[in-house]
């Protein structure tokens, strides 16, 4: 069987990228505050990835009442439980997060968690076929892809950047990288925004050059996320 996600991994750059990413989440893991306050440090990191989320996806981050914090928050909430569902029914927890996520932003509730009838339902189901297969990949690599792809894709034509975002932590999650949820890879996102859609355009294009660039984009972007919850955790 092919290993499509290997292959990604072996592109130029990216097996060093996800190293570094890997290594800056460690470093949070292993930081003494997680053994009294993991709970607490996770609860902080879900609440600025949410923010961080809804202002990439056009929101005021400073608004509580805003349509995509709102919105990213709910999703944020649930993603440690949907992340044990994830591998057996990736679709569902898909739906889950596009109806937390855009309830506040469609018009039509019946859309909620449907994909969209113009989405590529065949990429769409081989994306949750190859997240959730055996890979040798590093975790890190088949999280930016699934945020990638999700951002092709576009399945539910309102909310998908917040539910690319949300995935991608269900992934990271899933595949144990950041076991303890405490990372906040949307803030790392927030920090090289100049960069998020370009390269996004980038990995459109399917060249191995633009996807390799966009994995070594989201790696950089899961450091420094570490790095801001390296910061809420040293300041317990």
């Amino acid at each position: 069987m092919t290993d499509p996600l290997a292959d990604v991994a072996a592109l130029d750059g990216v097996g060093v990228a996800a190293a570094h990413a890997r290594d800056a989440i460690d470093a949070v893991l292993r930081h003494p505050a997680m053994r009294r306050g993991a709970a607490e440090i996770a609860a902080e990191s879900a609440v600025r990835g949410a923010r961080a989320s809804a202002q990439l996806a056009g929101g005021d981050p400073e608004a509580l009442a805003d349509p995509y914090v709102q919105g990213a928050l709910r999703a944020t909430a649930e993603l440690p439980e949907l992340a044990k569902t994830w591998d057996r029914s990736p679709r569902q927890v898909l739906a889950r997060i596009h109806l937390l996520a855009a309830r506040d932003l469609v018009t039509d509730a019946d859309a909620l968690g449907r994909p969209d009838s113009n989405a590529d339902a065949g990429r769409l189901e081989q994306l949750l076929t190859v997240a959730t297969a055996a890979t040798a990949a590093p975790g890190v690599v088949v999280a930016a892809i699934v945020h990638g792809e999700l951002l092709a894709i576009r399945p539910f034509d309102a909310a998908d950047g917040l539910v690319a975002r949300a995935t991608e932590r269900i992934v990271l999650l899933a595949r144990g990288v950041d076991t303890k949820a405490v990372s906040i890879p949307e803030a790392g996102h927030l920090a090289l925004a100049r960069a998020y859609e370009p390269l996004l355009d980038a990995y459109r294009s399917g060249s191995p050059a633009g996807v390799g660039a966009w994995v070594r984009h989201c790696a950089e972007a899961y450091a420094r996320g570490a790095e801001a919850a390296l910061a809420v955790a040293e300041s317990r």
